[in-house]
């Protein structure tokens, strides 16, 4: 599949101030590769881009001065081929002692996923469930029918424990309740951002990730997206990690754009199914 993607971001700057973004799709051979891609910074502002050590995010940094508002346009053209993993292939549990050691984070709370405060509740909801998967799907089905998509309900501080008492929130703070209940059950996840083709109104969506049978498997409670029609932008421990901009100074988000074309309509069936589960990795 292909899809044209166009973002285009604007800020009110009232001191200076220093950006950090992560909006650009991912480069990854096998399941999605950038055909082309233009990052416009008008009017044109000093700016750097970056990695971190043992991620593939692409990240870049903008210093912007006093009282001059910018925007940001990035457009670009990417092939995504997602990998579909057969459900038999996900019935196994994985033994902690087993796993990859760079998979033992995605164990442990972070500050948005604090697993160690849910885990009698995973437990009594969840715990009784042989395989990680069926938990994960468990997990995954309590969360829509019990959280509420209520749009600007929560803010950046928000925690999967808040969003578990509230009863409510967006799309990141289903991702972090359903990466937390499955941390809690010993259970590696992750946070999981992405363009989706089918989202309205069109935002950057979040997801979450399972590792299962030795792959990352993605899991969206919104349901608001189709698993099979997402354009990965970044993976991290929670939405701290990879949020889409951070701000150290005074500014704000006047206007942002968003659309996520799909060019062609293969392989348009909705996951996960009966039979076979999507990993982006």
């Amino acid at each position: 599949m292909e899809f044209t993607l166009k973002t285009a971001i604007y800020y009110d700057v009232y001191t200076p101030s220093t950006f950090v973004f992560n909006i650009q799709a991912l480069n990854i051979s096998k399941n999605q590769k950038i055909l082309s891609e233009s990052l416009q910074i008008k009017p044109s502002l000093a700016f750097k881009e970056f990695n971190l050590k043992n991620s593939k995010a692409r990240f870049f940094k903008i210093q912007a001065t006093e009282y001059v508002p910018f925007s940001i346009h990035y457009q670009a053209k990417v092939a995504v081929k997602p990998k579909l993993i057969a459900k038999k292939k996900l019935l196994t549990n994985t033994p902690i002692f087993d796993l990859k050691n760079e998979i033992i984070p995605y164990l442990t709370p972070t500050r948005h996923c604090p697993s160690d405060k849910l885990m009698d509740f995973a437990f009594n909801l969840f715990g009784y469930i042989q395989t990680d998967l069926e938990k994960t799907l468990a997990i995954n089905e309590w969360i829509f029918n019990n959280i509420q998509y209520v749009s600007g309900s929560t803010d950046a501080n928000t925690t999967a424990f808040d969003t578990l008492n509230k009863r409510e929130g967006v799309c990141k703070d289903f991702a972090h309740l359903g990466i937390a209940l499955c941390r809690a059950l010993n259970i590696p996840a992750r946070y999981f951002t992405c363009y989706a083709s089918n989202i309205y109104p069109p935002d950057i969506h979040a997801c979450f990730e399972v590792y299962l049978g030795n792959n990352w498997i993605v899991f969206d409670p919104t349901r608001l997206a189709s698993l099979n029609q997402l354009v990965k932008i970044a993976d991290g421990k929670d939405g701290s990690e990879i949020a889409v901009a951070t701000i150290f100074g005074n500014a704000f988000c006047t206007q942002m754009n968003i659309e996520c074309e799909l060019l062609n309509e293969e392989n348009s069936e909705s996951f996960p199914s009966e039979t076979f589960f999507i990993s982006y990795l």
